[in-house]
């Protein structure tokens, strides 16, 4: 019989050594590299008789239209693309006490209700203390009362009891704490984390249970494990916020079953999670007025706009060069943007410190931001205020063009829909709705017309927005 071997795998990215290295090849982290046993395989023989799955036409294939089934939360099904699907598996990661269980436990109790069998497998905390979790957030409802809790790591067990209660939904909280006992390693390792997910995905598309994996992330807010264990689900979710901020937000990174851009937007409470309906609303509750350095941008994430307040500090450096501190947008975007205000509008920025914050800890990744960010930093360093009734929004390129983006209707229906009088954005699009008025027009808005202003040059809308 072969022997088993030891090699030495990375528990971030999955790369192997045949002996210990302080830094992964694969990653380049350090410190990842750990001994795991490698029992030797056997190369799986086609059995005599075997016949391969019919091979269709693309036009003769039925689609079941029946297999995705709403959660019960309106924010949650938006992101999902519409509900879950029956056979799907859905990958859950973000920071540890986030409420990645808190959704995913509200999830499952709305389904209960609606008659379907909701099984959920905690490896991390035991029965009864999922089960004091789930009442004190549904309070004096019985909605939790028909969710079925199994406490166990075994893998094994775990499958046993899926065949036993035959559930339509199952949560596995979390992937790293479960472990198959055909493998010497440790749960959590990279070859179990591979197991698990490879098994339960079997699992669920064999017997048609749409299955949530919670799932660890590192200190830099990637999911822990291989990339593999992202390849092998249909669907990566993020759950992102700050520990100390109320909003939560959760972003598709991967979906197999509808769209990859869309986000929900969750305010934590001593109750659970509440959906928020009218995100703009909360973003801009607590909008000062009357103060330099604050933006309204209009920005897109899948097919919902959002109104969000771009704040910008600058400041004198104590010495040499000064710092860029960036959160909720990119770091190295906002030091492009503060290079092209230095070379296009002729602001002297190199020795001034430069905060920028998106208020409400939301994260925009998407280039609509720039121009909200270079007029947030121009005021806050000349001084000149932002028109509190305007909402702007446009790709900023190195030339100091504003640059047209995407969804144009969406952001405008959106800042009429709050009540914003003026749109400054790219002349492209812009010019187009307007009828060929680059520089001036009105819309027909629900409360009243909206002005719509085009421009082409970052400087041309320092000119026309700060006053």
């Amino acid at each position: 019989m072969a022997k088993a071997k030891t090699m030495y795998q990375c528990q971030d990215c999955g790369a192997t050594s045949p002996k210990w290295v302080g830094k992964c090849g694969g990653c380049g982290n350090w410190n990842t590299m750990i001994e795991e046993t490698v029992a030797p395989g056997k190369a799986a023989a086609v059995q005599p008789g075997s016949r391969a799955s019919a091979v269709l036409r693309i036009g003769d294939v039925q689609v079941d239209t029946a297999s995705r089934v709403k959660t019960g939360i309106v924010e949650f099904d938006r992101v999902l693309g519409g509900g879950i699907v029956l056979g799907g598996v859905v990958l859950l990661g973000g920071d540890p006490g986030i409420g990645k269980s808190t959704l995913l436990m509200q999830a499952l109790a709305a389904m209960a209700t609606r008659g379907m069998r909701a099984l959920y497998i905690s490896g991390e905390e035991s029965a009864s203390q999922t089960a004091a979790r789930a009442r004190r957030l549904s309070g004096d409802s019985t909605a939790v009362d028909d969710v079925l809790i199994l406490a166990e790591s075994d893998l094994a067990v775990i499958e046993q009891a899926i065949s036993d209660t035959k559930p339509h939904v199952i949560v596995l909280d979390s992937v790293q704490t479960a472990r198959s006992g055909t493998l010497d390693s440790a749960a959590g390792t990279v070859s179990q984390l591979r197991e698990v997910a490879a098994r339960i995905v079997d699992r669920a598309k064999k017997d048609r249970i749409a299955a949530f994996l919670v799932g660890h992330v590192t200190k830099d807010g990637s999911l822990a494990g291989p990339k593999v264990l992202e390849h092998l689900v249909d669907t990566v979710l993020a759950f992102e916020g700050e520990r100390g901020q109320a909003l939560r937000t959760l972003r598709v990174q991967k979906n197999r079953f509808g769209s990859a851009t869309e986000v929900g937007v969750f305010e934590m409470r001593e109750t659970g999670l509440a959906e928020v309906p009218s995100p703009s609303a909360l973003f801009l509750a607590e909008r000062p007025k009357g103060l330099p350095g604050s933006a309204i941008a209009a920005t897109c994430e899948g097919d919902r706009a959002m109104l969000v307040e771009v704040q910008a500090l600058v400041s004198p450096a104590d010495s040499g060069s000064g710092r860029r501190v960036a959160r909720g947008v990119d770091g190295g975007r906002l030091a492009m943007l503060l290079a092209v205000l230095e070379r296009s509008c002729g602001l002297v920025l190199g020795r001034a410190d430069v905060f920028v914050n998106v208020v409400g800890g939301l994260r925009v990744d998407e280039p609509a931001l720039d121009l909200a960010v270079a007029l947030a930093v121009a005021s806050s360093h000349t001084g000149r205020l932002v028109d509190a009734d305007t909402v702007v929004y446009g790709e900023v390129g190195l030339a100091g063009e504003v640059r047209n983006v995407v969804r144009t209707e969406l952001r405008l229906a959106e800042a009429e829909a709050m009540g914003f009088g003026r749109v400054v954005g790219p002349s492209s699009e812009l010019g187009r709705i307007s009828g060929g008025k680059p520089q001036k027009a009105t819309r027909a808005g629900t409360r009243g017309p909206l002005a719509v202003e085009a421009v082409t040059r970052l400087a041309d809308a320092l000119d026309r927005v700060l006053r």
